[in-house]
């Protein structure tokens, strides 16, 4: 058994047990920001104990989403990047469409990709496919332009350089990643 694997599945387990607004108990991003929330409380990821949301979108969340007492949440390293800002826009343009919890996916996973680890990591999230089930939820035509699989910041950004005609592309802290040589290695 894994201790911290339980702690989260029991964090998420209250979250989700909580009495959530119409509109936010059908939003199929629920159990994800549950997940983030039970990240942040065990202090995983790079997120602010906001998600990197600021405080009047974090408290409607929280309100709508998971009402009641709130988390011990941290703040985690996260560190500011120049091309944030690009990075939230790109997002925005490819969101759905369909909720408001949309824009605050983006500005969360833009926001995550100033972290030294995978993406899914610096989320805070369990897992990669929690994270590829937010990407094709929230970002549902970017998230079929990944058709290789290729790891989502990788791809992020790739996808931000050439779309920018940034032919030598800043990839956040890759080299000091222990999958340096997966996510680079000659691609087929």
């Amino acid at each position: 058994m894994n201790p911290s694997h339980d702690c989260r599945e029991l964090l998420q387990a209250q979250l989700l047990g909580r009495n959530a607004t119409d509109a936010a108990r059908d939003d199929p991003l629920r159990p994800l920001l549950a997940s983030l929330l039970a990240g942040r409380s065990m202090n995983q990821g790079v997120l602010s104990a906001t998600l990197g949301l600021p405080q009047a979108d974090f408290h409607d969340l929280w309100r709508d989403y998971f009402p009641g007492d709130a988390l011990q949440l941290h703040n985690g390293p996260g560190e500011d990047i120049a091309e944030l800002d690009d990075l939230l826009q790109l997002l925005l343009e490819y969101r759905a469409g369909v909720r408001a919890s949309e824009v605050w996916a983006a500005h969360i996973v833009a926001t995550s990709c100033c972290g030294r680890n995978h993406l899914w990591q610096d989320l805070g999230l369990a897992n990669r496919g929690e994270l590829s089930l937010l990407m094709g939820a929230v970002f549902p035509t970017l998230a079929a332009l990944n058709s290789g699989d290729m790891k989502w910041k990788k791809f992020i950004y790739r996808h931000y350089c050439t779309r920018e005609g940034i032919y030598v592309c800043p990839a956040p802290s890759c080299g000091e990643c222990a999958d340096y040589a997966k996510c680079f290695a000659k691609e087929e």
